[in-house]
């Protein structure tokens, strides 16, 4: 049984992960969603501007009312600006699982903060939600992903072949899974 919580702040070593606020959106076009590179890397459009981020803030603000919606602002605590997030976009709790999906801004790669954030959101999946799986993926070639994903003792799972359609080629989806059993 699952027990939804909906979004807690987290807190690791570097970084607080809490729900997003509208103060975020400078930060947030500043270091990363404004970003070609950055937004490429797991499929995401480019926001340019106040009124597209509000908007998607919005999306993300509303739906905090929800008990089994999980997006958190990554807050750097050295700064305490907002320099990536970090969510269980998937939920399925008939089937008592969920899908990570996080992104950094290119300032703040390289650094083991992805890995840092991933598995402190792994830990809250296991013990406060009790998710029986925790499944994430990355496209093809994304070699900075598949690092943070092994770090973190994900198994492989297997390959969607041309997934994504992207900049005119086809681009596979790989899957990765960690049971609670594993993790334990």
């Amino acid at each position: 049984m699952l027990s939804h919580t909906g979004t807690q702040t987290i807190e690791t070593e570097r970084v607080i992960l809490r729900r997003f606020e509208y103060s975020d959106a400078d930060n947030m076009l500043r270091h990363w969603i404004s970003d070609p590179l950055v937004q490429a890397l797991y499929c995401e459009p480019i926001y340019a501007n106040h009124r597209e981020v509000t908007e998607l803030l919005n999306k993300y603000i509303s739906s905090y009312a929800k008990t089994d919606y999980y997006r958190w602002a990554v807050i750097l605590k050295e700064t305490n600006e907002c320099i990536g997030q970090v969510a269980y976009f998937l939920v399925n709790s008939d089937n008592h699982f969920g899908e990570i999906e996080y992104c950094i801004g290119r300032a703040f790669q390289k650094k083991g903060l992805a890995t840092e954030i991933t598995k402190a959101i792994i830990q809250f999946g296991f013990e406060t939600v009790n998710f029986h799986k925790i499944q994430v993926c990355h496209k093809e070639g994304n070699q900075g992903s598949q690092k943070v994903i092994e770090k973190c003792g994900f198994k492989y799972e297997g390959t969607l072949r041309d997934f994504f359609y992207t900049d005119g080629n086809y681009v596979d989806r790989l899957y990765y899974s960690l049971l609670k059993e594993e993790w334990n």
